[in-house]
């Protein structure tokens, strides 16, 4: 019998939209294309000097080998530490696991929780990643729609009617990644009462966008709201957005002691610890200067202020002010049905990035990636001469349809 070579699992699974639209947007640069890329969710800054002399220090001293595979005693204490400091929830280091990046974290623990047919609620606008996760786990996503007129938020009554017997997870990204929605603790109190009577539910929160927030204010946790759900929660993070240190790949979960005991039985299997060095590097980045986390956050809320004026001026367009990420959703359901210079129909919101794309070369991605059309993202992680050339592009692109 001829057997295919790749597995059913990963042929039920698609690459990443966004990684493919960077992807596609360098792919071009190379082909000599001029291209405005705000499709990639990164921070522009460099890693702050003390973070990367810390980890040059490291090297030096020889940390350079294997660590325990939970992670180093180091980090887990300054993760609980900052848990308790920034978040008001008391972890003991034995209840945290140092995962390679958040993604990675967020897939194990599906992998490590998840039986087939098993659904898992995600509310869309999503990552693009959290639904074929669940794919490749054999789980099966279960998309709530959660619209602009609230907020991109799920309410209580969608999450009630989206529970089955077979629902395992609730993932919650707040502040989130398309929209930069962000749950108030008095939302996430009435979501606690929906969850309070499906006790057979877990819930994990994705809180990489924490710090990037533009009220000034800390951003709650559904913990906080709801304490009595701690034996159900697993809460991921890292170091990623607020210390600019993306390619370092440090995240980490933390929650009850069975969870993440099984995650690191799965773990010492599948992945063993994360790096040494950029375990150090994390270190320093919670326990030393948080100047950097205020100055970027500052700068990320002028780009986002200058961006939504400019692109709300756009005939066509519209957007929603992010409540934290670095990110604008923008609204692009006027331009369905109009037609570029050439005569092509726009149909989707996908074809409106392709147009932005061919046509003035500004790279974003559809909406239909994030499961709400019609839409497109675009990230403020770049320059205001950046920002400033994508819109003018983007808003003459838009006055050449009819």
């Amino acid at each position: 019998m001829n057997h295919p070579r790749i597995s059913a699992r990963v042929r039920r699974i698609k690459p990443s939209p966004s990684s493919a639209a960077a992807d596609r947007a360098t792919a071009l640069k190379r082909e000599g294309k001029n291209i405005v890329s705000l499709v990639v969710g990164e921070p522009d800054f460099d890693t702050p000097a003390n973070i990367r002399a810390a980890a040059s220090k490291a090297m030096d001293k020889g940390a350079t080998r294997y660590t325990m595979l939970a992670g180093s005693v180091d980090l887990r204490q300054a993760i609980a530490a900052k848990l308790k400091r920034e978040n008001n929830l008391v972890y003991s280091p034995s209840d945290i696991i140092v995962t390679n990046g958040c993604k990675s974290g967020i897939y194990s623990a599906l992998e490590a929780t998840i039986e087939a047919g098993d659904e898992v609620i995600i509310p869309a606008p999503y990552w693009v990643s959290y639904p074929d996760m669940v794919i490749a786990c054999d789980g099966v996503p279960k998309i709530v729609a959660c619209p602009e007129s609230q907020g991109f938020k799920i309410s209580p009554a969608q999450l009630e009617a989206a529970i089955t017997d077979k629902t395992r997870w609730l993932i919650i990204n707040s502040p989130s990644n398309p929209t930069g929605a962000s749950y108030s603790a008095a939302e996430y109190r009435k979501l606690a009462d929906v969850l309070a009577r499906h006790p057979h539910m877990l819930v994990m929160t994705d809180d990489i966008y924490e710090h990037i927030r533009f009220d000034g204010r800390a951003t709650p946790h559904l913990l906080n709201a709801a304490p009595e759900l701690a034996d159900r929660v697993l809460a991921v993070n890292g170091v990623s957005k607020t210390y600019a240190m993306t390619g370092w790949r440090i995240g980490w979960i933390a929650g009850p002691s069975d969870l993440i005991g099984a995650l690191n039985t799965l773990l010492s299997q599948a992945a063993g610890n994360a790096c040494s060095i950029s375990q150090a590097a994390a270190v320093e980045a919670l326990n030393g200067d948080q100047s950097f986390v205020s100055e970027s956050v500052a700068m990320y809320r002028t780009r986002r202020d200058r961006m939504l004026t400019r692109i709300n001026q756009i005939e066509g367009l519209s957007c929603l002010p992010p409540d934290g990420a670095f990110y604008l959703y923008v609204n692009c359901a006027a331009l369905i049905g109009r037609s570029t210079p050439a005569g092509a129909r726009l149909e989707t919101d996908g074809d409106v990035a392709m147009y932005l794309l061919e046509s003035v070369g500004v790279a974003v991605v559809q909406g239909s990636a994030y499961g709400l059309s019609p839409y497109f993202r675009i990230s403020i992680a770049a320059s205001l001469d950046v920002l400033d050339d994508g819109t003018n592009r983007i808003a003459h692109a838009v006055s050449e349809l009819r």
